[in-house]
């Protein structure tokens, strides 16, 4: 049974930076992709970035391109997304998840998630 954890969240002015972690346990990962998403109160789920555990490659939403950076750590079983120049509109909880589909936009293909961080950008 894969488990995940996040850490990292916090409260951040405009302009300041974050980095989650996600801890992931319980399998074998090179077959997977992981992802962040978050949710806003009031809004959907929407996805954030994701990487391909294998290969490396990283899939960003345009509005966080240039701005957050997705990476694993192989040998600690681990994901982390550096959130640089947050905006109050990045507020949100960040769940990591994990998937065996080559979709990795969509949430519903993902089978496995974390309880989420709280993430919070004042102006």
């Amino acid at each position: 049974q894969v488990q995940l954890l996040e850490s990292g969240g916090g409260l951040v002015q405009t302009g300041g930076s974050l980095r989650l972690s996600c801890a992931a346990s319980g399998g074998t990962f090179s077959s997977y992709s992981m992802g962040w998403f978050r949710q806003a109160p009031g809004k959907e789920r929407e996805w954030v970035a994701s990487i391909r555990w294998s290969s490396g490659n990283t899939y960003y939403r345009n509005s966080v391109k240039g701005r957050f950076t997705i990476s694993r750590d192989n040998a600690k079983n681990s994901m982390y997304l550096q959130m640089n120049s947050l905006k109050p509109e990045d507020t949100a909880v960040y769940y990591c998840a994990a998937t065996q589909s080559t979709l990795v936009a969509f949430s519903s293909n993902y089978d496995n998630w974390g309880q989420g961080t709280q993430v919070t950008v004042s102006s």
